[in-house]
């Protein structure tokens, strides 16, 4: 069976013979299945009337495990956006009663951002939403195909998970 890229780096062979097109069979592909996930995390997230960020930082919050609270530095570790984008998600977040503000009780001046129980329940089922629609993403592949991928993946976005 042949797909898009099959036919797209077939005619770049044919139009510069000179180039070693290799790098797309495997990049244009993560390209176009990172569209489709795209597509399939709005999909689920719609559901839930959540944003993409919002599900980011809820997420990160719930995975924290109880009392499912971060830091605001923390979420900015978590999130990788800026301080000032933080404040305007956590502001936010606040509004729709996802999350609330609390004195942090190591630091004066500092807060702790803690997952509301409506927060909690909305990111669940988000949760629930995106994995049955990743699964969806990933029926063709048996699951020792599926466990060999994430292991060639992770071997190969290691280095740019690795710290400075």
């Amino acid at each position: 069976m042949r797909d898009e890229v099959d036919r797209l780096v077939a005619a770049w062979r044919r139009e510069r013979p000179d180039l070693d097109v290799e790098p797309m069979e495997v990049l244009s592909r993560v390209s176009r299945l990172s569209r489709h996930l795209d597509l399939a995390r709005r999909e689920a997230f719609a559901d839930q009337n959540l944003d993409g960020w919002e599900f980011d930082v809820l997420s990160a919050l719930r995975r924290a495990g109880a009392p499912y609270q971060l830091s605001p530095g923390q979420l900015l570790r978590e999130t990788l956006v800026t301080s000032g984008t933080m404040t305007n998600r956590i502001d936010r977040l606040t509004a729709r009663g996802f999350v609330e503000r609390l004195p942090d009780p190591h630091d004066r001046r500092g807060v702790q951002v803690r997952l509301t129980d409506a927060g909690r329940t909305t990111v669940d089922a988000a949760l629930d939403a995106l994995l049955e629609r990743e699964r969806e993403l990933l029926a063709s592949l048996g699951g020792d195909d599926a466990h060999s991928l994430a292991t060639l993946l992770r071997g190969l976005l290691l280095p740019f998970d690795a710290p400075d």
